[in-house]
């Protein structure tokens, strides 16, 4: 079935008619990841979001897929070990969402890192997350250290370390996991909101949702339920009048988006500030973004906002790191501020707190999943398909396979792995300038959508004259055409920010094509003239929102010029 809200009705149908073996709440990176597998394995697997996909944490990270090497620190081995060797993993499956990034660490005299202990620190990190010896870590002089970025703070430098971690886009690296799911038999709806749980002799059997687009309610049933819910697994923990033991504790971070013309950032940063907090500053696409905060966070976590002392803390730390650059609030772009699902700790502030998974069962039999990096995620859904799978082999004695996910690239994944990924996109080139593209716009669409590319291609020179006619350029009109056909896009955000990153990394695009993108949109999807003014005013806040800081003492965001 295509993935497509040009199919709602469809997929709406098929959810309703069915019993699932499982139904996944959720869908952000860790739902995905359960639905993916689960599927792989052969259980007929269901997904419900309440939002978009990774309309929550997972489009709001800092969009590396790291190792964690502060938790080194923490002392924090296990983690360590698991979430690198699975950096590994996830770019291999996915070369196309993600790629090995140098990271640049720092010492200063009184910094958080010392030399010895760095050397130390990242040789043991190197053995812990199986890094290969191509990647493996090197320690650098003062000299060494400011030729690969001059931008640093040179006062008391005392050299730096190098290694790697993997950078990524993480709403993309979503969809593409739901995607494969759906590729492998999953039945999965965005903007489906679970309102009640339904029982039967005391265990839980179904859902109640209501679409979010229609208001229509309906039943969802599976033999086993999964609250992969992300900041709000508690409130289906509510539902299920489970919400006891351990909870969560969400904490916020933001991060701030800068031209290159204003801070020429060359190489990835992983810097401590002044409170003994670790930051990252990494370019891309002619951007830097810096972030991000750690703070306790208990408000909406739908939309949560950059205020002004969360900017201040970002810039306060750019300013002490590379002091020559002297940036400032009007050099800000854009910015994001995403929720952290952690597991409460008493006594700990945010940046203290485990982010290692659990998983709780309640008397009804509601699976939650809590906590976890994105890094992880793979695992993750492995440990709950794995416990899916023995419940099943015990209740029905009905056996399912091991995991396969190890080796099985994701949606647009399959291009030979990661080390004839540029053989791929050479390969496919001549395809994207027979559509009518610049040699660079068929490239940069190969490495976005990787092994999919020959469809986003096909789409384009089918609806080429609508390009013209909506007076859209071919290399955005080919991602919103595929993303409405092929990726479940429902809205100018979902399109805008978490299928492309435009709202993100080049807020010029947004400003200058985003009447033409609605326009389009309007007549694709059969909007109404209300529906359209609801979904361009929805746009309007969360540009705002992007750039305008909340002020503190009254929640309201602060006035900014040219918005």
């Amino acid at each position: 079935m295509k993935f497509s809200n040009l199919n709602r009705n469809e997929i709406i149908n098929k959810l309703k008619s069915e019993q699932y073996d499982v139904l996944v709440i959720g869908g952000g990176i860790t739902g995905a990841g359960i639905a993916l597998d689960a599927s792989v394995r052969g259980m007929n697997a269901a997904l419900v979001e309440m939002q978009d996909f990774a309309g929550g944490t997972s489009s709001r990270s800092t969009k590396l897929v790291h190792g964690g090497l502060r938790y080194l620190k923490q002392f924090e081995v296990k983690m360590v070990a698991e979430v690198g060797k699975e950096r590994a993993v996830v770019y291999e499956n996915g070369p196309h969402v993600t790629t090995p990034e140098w990271m640049l660490l720092p010492l200063h005299k009184g910094g958080s890192f010392g030399k010895f202990s760095t050397s130390i620190g990242l040789r043991v990190y190197d053995f812990l997350a199986g890094v290969k010896k191509s990647e493996r870590r090197t320690m650098l002089s003062v000299d060494e250290t400011l030729e690969k970025e001059p931008l640093i703070k040179k006062s008391g430098l005392k050299g730096g370390g190098y290694y790697v971690e993997y950078r990524t886009d993480d709403a993309r690296l979503t969809i593409e996991v739901m995607k494969a799911a759906v590729e492998k038999g999953a039945v999965s709806c965005n903007y489906t909101k679970v309102m009640k749980l339904i029982y039967q002799n005391g265990k839980v059997v179904g859902v109640l949702v209501e679409d979010q687009l229609t208001r229509e309610k309906y039943e969802v049933h599976a033999k086993k339920i999964v609250n992969a819910a992300g900041p709000w697994v508690d409130s289906i923990r509510e539902m299920d009048h489970s919400k006891k033991g351990k909870t969560l504790q969400l904490s916020k971070g933001v991060h701030l988006v800068i031209n290159q013309s204003r801070f020429p950032l060359k190489q990835a940063i992983y810097f401590d500030t002044p409170d003994g907090r670790m930051v990252f500053a990494i370019p891309r696409d002619g951007k830097a973004y810096v972030g991000t905060t750690d703070t306790f966070y208990d408000q909406d976590a739908v939309n949560p906002n950059m205020t002004v002392s969360d900017r201040s803390y970002i810039l306060n730390a750019i300013n002490y790191m590379f002091p020559e650059v002297k940036i400032s609030e009007k050099d800000i772009e854009s910015s994001w501020a995403g929720v952290r699902p952690l597991i409460y700790e008493d006594g700990k502030n945010a940046s203290e707190i485990s982010r290692k998974d659990e998983i709780w069962e309640s008397n009804s039999g509601l699976i939650t999943i809590a906590g976890g990096k994105l890094t992880g995620y793979r695992k993750m859904a492995e440990t709950i398909v794995d416990l899916l799978a023995a419940k099943f082999k015990t209740e029905e004695a009905k056996d399912f396979p091991d995991c396969e996910t190890k080796t099985m690239p994701i949606s647009g994944g399959h291009v030979g792995g990661s080390k004839n990924f540029n053989t791929f996109v050479a390969s496919k080139k001549a395809k994207g300038i027979e559509a009518n593209l610049t040699s660079d716009e068929a490239e940069q669409l190969i490495r976005m959508y990787g092994s999919n590319v020959d469809l986003v291609f096909e789409l384009l020179r089918l609806n080429e004259a609508d390009a013209a006619k909506y007076g859209l350029p071919l290399s955005l009109f080919a991602k919103l055409i595929y993303g409405i056909e092929e990726e479940m896009v429902a809205t100018p955000i979902d399109f805008l920010n978490r299928r492309t990153g435009a709202m993100l990394f080049n807020i010029d695009l947004v400003y200058k094509w985003k009447k033409q993108v609605i326009d389009y949109m309007t007549d694709k999807l059969n909007w109404t003239e209300k529906e359209k003014k609801k979904y361009s005013l929805l746009l309007e806040d969360a540009i705002k929102s992007t750039v305008v800081p909340v002020d503190e003492q009254n929640g309201l965001p602060r006035a900014v010029s040219g918005i």
